[in-house]
């Protein structure tokens, strides 16, 4: 990693994992970067504004600047507009936390969401995460729509989800991922069942038009407890009717219409 604009932005995709905070020997640890350039780039970003170091604590921290960036760019999209009423619909007849994804390049971005549980448990994650493709229920659902080659292709790149940081359900070898694809394509959405985190269940169907790769995927998430297999199920029609109509809608919006062959949203990150 040697060009300044790529450890730059390598070390912004670092602090946006770690909201507590990065020392500096960290940064350059992690990045594989001399210490005297991560000080001088995070000493940059900080009179840039996008980063800031509490001098009680020592850490380099992310400011808002960049969350402001991409939040301005989602409202002139239109897609929040767009997404949000279908989202609140079905979060509101699942009783689940339901996201909007959007195809980004090579990974999946959350970028909308609406909260229906109103008591019990809860999951409710920041937005702005990249899928884990191999064990979340949206990657499945961008995968599906996908030949194996390549769906296969993308999960290698990015890494499989060992157990230690996900759910002790996620699959441990490109077979199994394989299985969850097929049986995705059979149902027309994807299942997954503490697979991306313990506890968590989720269902995801593709948002896309006919014959194409999925533009983004929606997807409902709870707890196991309460989001049974059964349960899911019984959700499936309406998922895909819900992601079905958002395809319909999705020409209004350049992030999820007009840009079929290039990245669908710039990087900003169930």
């Amino acid at each position: 990693m040697n060009g300044v604009l790529e450890r730059t932005l390598a070390i912004l995709e670092l602090l946006s994992e770690r909201a507590a905070g990065v020392e500096l020997a960290t940064v350059a640890e992690q990045l594989a970067i001399p210490k005297s350039a991560a000080h001088r780039l995070l000493a940059d970003l900080i009179r840039c504004g996008y980063v800031r170091q509490p001098r009680e604590q020592g850490v380099y921290l992310l400011t808002t600047k960049l969350v402001s960036i991409g939040l301005s760019y989602l409202s002139q999209t239109g897609i929040v507009d767009i997404a949000q009423p279908m989202l609140d619909r079905l979060a509101e007849h699942s009783g689940e936390l339901v996201r909007l994804a959007v195809v980004d390049g090579d990974r999946l971005t959350w970028v909308a969401r609406a909260q229906g549980a109103r008591q019990g448990l809860r999951y409710d994650p920041d937005m702005g995460s990249v899928a884990r493709l191999s064990c979340s229920s949206s990657g499945l659902a961008w995968l599906m729509t996908l030949p194996d080659d390549e769906a296969l292709a993308k999960v290698a790149q990015q890494g499989l989800g060992d157990r230690q940081h996900y759910g002790p359900g996620a699959p441990t070898n490109l077979q199994e991922v394989l299985a969850s694809l097929q049986e995705a394509r059979q149902q027309g959405f994807s299942i997954t069942e503490e697979t991306f985190t313990a506890g968590l269940n989720a269902m995801a169907a593709p948002v896309r038009l006919a014959g194409q790769s999925a533009l983004g995927t929606i997807s409902i998430a709870g707890p196991s407890s309460r989001l049974t297999r059964e349960r899911m199920q019984a959700l499936g029609p309406e998922l895909v009717a819900v992601a079905q109509q958002m395809a319909a809608a999705s020409a209004a919006s350049p992030s999820l219409g007009g840009t079929r062959g290039k990245s669908a949203l710039p990087a900003i990150y169930t």
